[in-house]
């Protein structure tokens, strides 16, 4: 698996009959478990999870999210440590967050959906969870261009 954190693209086939969403080059590999995450309301943050050991892909299949990724030995608020990435089932890819990497997210519409698909089992991530404010680094400011 790679080591690094890297955006796997997808595409969307649209036709007489409706739309296909596709990720043709992930390949589950080392996933052991997946689940959902569903926030109440826009502008949610979910912020910082980290891991030593687990990888997680994270795909959006509804809706659209802010995910962010810092290495575990980055200092709280060096933003130049981040890599902010905005993952929307409009254009659809999955992220890949390997160990030894924070997570954390934001939710830009309602009823946005996430999934996670980790490389550990719950009994693996066991002593593998370290977690911060939501704000160690404020990525949560929308960007006006």
């Amino acid at each position: 698996m790679n080591q690094e954190v890297c955006l796997i693209k997808g595409g969307i086939a649209v036709d007489d009959r409706g739309n296909l969403r596709f990720v043709n080059d992930f390949h589950f590999e080392g996933v052991k478990r997946f689940y959902q995450v569903e926030n109440y309301r826009r502008g949610f943050i979910r912020a910082w999870h980290g891991h030593e050991r687990e990888g997680k892909y994270v795909w959006v299949p509804c809706g659209s999210a802010v995910v962010g990724a810092v290495p575990l030995d980055a200092e709280k608020g060096d933003l130049t440590q981040v890599k902010k990435f905005v993952l929307s089932d409009k254009s659809p890819s999955i992220l890949w967050i390997p160990g030894g990497y924070y997570n954390g997210f934001m939710s830009l519409e309602e009823n946005t959906r996430i999934i996670f698909f980790s490389t550990a089992s719950m009994e693996e991530t066991k002593g593998d969870d370290i977690r911060l404010e939501y704000d160690a680094w404020n990525i949560w400011q929308e960007d006006f261009r």
